[in-house]
């Protein structure tokens, strides 16, 4: 990985039209990207799709991005990156299909029709799911898939209903936020000394117990609990500065 003298560096020539060094931003923060891909698949909009969104935000997080802040690249980078994709998401107006289901609808419609025209009426879901060799209730959801879905930007039903936009009244498991504080804790531990580094990656990214640490590292529980409260209590100045 880059360092941050590295990053900054190629982000400054990047700036002056470089194109190569915007590749090699690209590349070196490939795995972030694909991080953040990775929350908003199977939501209607293909894995490339979301990647090339995703660098898009990359790409606007390179151009917006300055030393003064006083955080990490990665870390400023992370909502800019989201935000192209939940962008293109509420502005898209529909949820996608993808050519797999898109292929599998239009079959089962095929053969509907004809089961129709031969039988006099149409096929029960039992019989299309024995005929395609799936279970009923993916036959179910790809037939639902062909019928027109809802704009996450439609008002409400009536003229006169005043409940925003349907986006608005959808459950939010969004958490862009702890992804920023996780990104924003690995900077900080990356200045700690290596008894500290372990307390920490053990408490908060093994999820063991100040006891558990205590026995791992050799030392009292009330020591662990000490270089917690130290830690976190630096960390928690730093987001304030």
């Amino acid at each position: 990985m880059l360092d941050v003298k590295e990053t900054n560096l190629l982000i400054s020539r990047a700036k002056s039209g470089d194109n190569a060094a915007k590749e090699k931003l690209l590349a070196e923060n490939s795995n972030l990207i694909k991080s953040i891909v990775r929350r908003y698949l199977n939501k209607g909009v293909e894995y490339d799709d979301l990647y090339q969104l995703a660098s898009m935000g990359l790409l606007k997080a390179i151009n917006g991005f300055n030393e003064s802040y006083g955080v990490r690249f990665s870390t400023y980078a992370v909502p800019m990156i989201a935000g192209e994709i939940k962008r293109f998401m509420r502005d898209d107006g529909s949820i996608k299909v993808s050519r797999a289901i898109k292929a599998e609808a239009k079959a089962i419609n095929k053969f509907i029709e004809e089961y129709a025209a031969a039988n006099g009426s149409a096929p029960s879901v039992k019989a299309i799911a024995e005929r395609f060799c799936m279970p009923e209730s993916q036959v179910v959801f790809t037939m639902g898939s062909s019928c027109m879905p809802l704009s996450l930007s439609a008002q409400g039903e009536y003229k006169d209903e005043k409940t925003g936009e349907l986006v608005d009244r959808l459950p939010s498991e969004d958490r862009q936020e702890d992804m920023i504080d996780v990104l924003q804790l690995k900077t900080a531990i990356e200045g700690l000394d290596e008894r500290d580094r372990k307390v920490i990656m053990l408490r908060y990214f093994r999820d063991m117990t100040q006891s558990e640490v205590a026995a791992f590292l050799g030392v009292s529980q009330v020591q662990v609990s000490r270089i917690e409260s130290r830690i976190l209590g630096t960390f928690r100045k730093q987001l304030t500065v």
